[in-house]
Formats: structure tokens, sequence, C-alpha cells
């Protein structure tokens, strides 16, 4: 039976799962306090945090959850990254931090259900995020529909001009016709 401390914890631990769509397993064997602090930093900017585990009571805590295939692979110094947005980012950050410091090393993500190997977490991190993805959507969009409304309104617009000429046309007339008029009484 856990103390009432160890309880705490995984009740703790529950409630931030719970809220999550992406949890990471990470070693962080080697790392410094300070390096541990610039990853927090870095995961927060993402929306994510992380969280330094007791394997067994993170077994206890993930039990019966979504992220219930994580257990089998919480063995030796594990760190927890836990997002409730953009997996995308959060892969991106981790990937930075990887890169600075090699003792780092991603062991397992679960993303929104699916288990994703490091290899398949280093691909989602070169993928562009949410945001980048809606703009790039909505350019492909707007460019078709823009030609579209160009094409739409074409002959409307020729029809203006025409109209416009003819106006003017017939206005020039009408002063050549008074003009001439005018000469003839002038005796011209």
């Amino acid at each position: 039976m856990p103390t009432e401390a160890k309880a705490q914890s995984i009740e703790d631990l529950r409630e931030r799962l719970g809220t999550a769509s992406t949890a990471v397993l990470t070693e962080y064997r080697g790392l410094t306090v300070r390096q541990l602090s610039d990853l927090r930093k870095q995961l927060k900017t993402a929306s994510a945090e992380y969280k330094v585990v007791k394997n067994r009571l993170a077994r206890i805590a993930v039990k019966d959850s979504q992220f219930d295939p994580l257990a089998r692979h919480l063995t030796g110094p594990i760190g927890l990254v836990i997002a409730r947005q953009d997996p995308v980012s959060v892969a991106k950050a981790l990937q930075v931090f990887g890169r600075t410091n090699p003792k780092f090393a991603i062991r397992l993500g679960l993303v929104e259900g699916k288990v994703l190997e490091p290899a398949e977490m280093r691909a989602l991190a070169d993928l562009p995020s949410k945001e980048a993805l809606r703009g790039q959507l909505v350019g492909a969009l707007q460019g078709p529909m823009s030609q579209l409304v160009t094409l739409l309104t074409a002959p409307q617009s020729e029809l203006v001009r025409v109209l416009e000429a003819r106006s003017k046309g017939s206005d020039n007339s009408e002063n050549q016709s008074e003009n001439q008029q005018e000469a003839i009484r002038h005796g011209g």
C-alpha cells in the first residue's frame, strides 16, 4: 500500500495525463539540473511539461488509461513529457534539445493513442505545425478562388468598359454635329 505522499503523486500524475493528448518517455541520465531546467523552459513554450517520475508510481498512474501502453517501457531513469496541444511543436522542442544535449534521448512517444518509436518522433518533428499547415491550406484555397472571382467578373468588366467607351463616343459625335451646325449658321 503506497504512503499518502505516493498516493498523492499518483493522483497528480493521473490528473495531468487525463487532459493530455501526448506523452513522451525520455532518458535524462547525465544531464545537469540546469539542462533539465532549460528543457522545461523549451517545453513550456510548446504547452508541455517535463516531470521526472518514479517508474512504479508512473505504472500505477497510467494503468487503465490511454497511456497504458507506456507502462512496460517505464524502466530506468525516466522523464515524462506531458502535452495537451500540438504534438508537432513538442517533438520539435525535444529534437532541438536533443541536438544540443547528446545525453538526452527519446525512448518512446504516445501521440493521440498511437505509440511512436524515436525515429517516428523525429519524423513528427520534421512536420510543419498545425498553424503552418492551416496557413498553407488557406493559401492553397485562396489562390484558385481569387482566379475564379477574376474569371467570373472579367465579362462584366469588359461590358462596363464597352459601355463607357460607347458613351464617350456618342458624346463626341454629338459635339461634332453641334460644331457642324454652328459652322453652317455662321456661314462657314
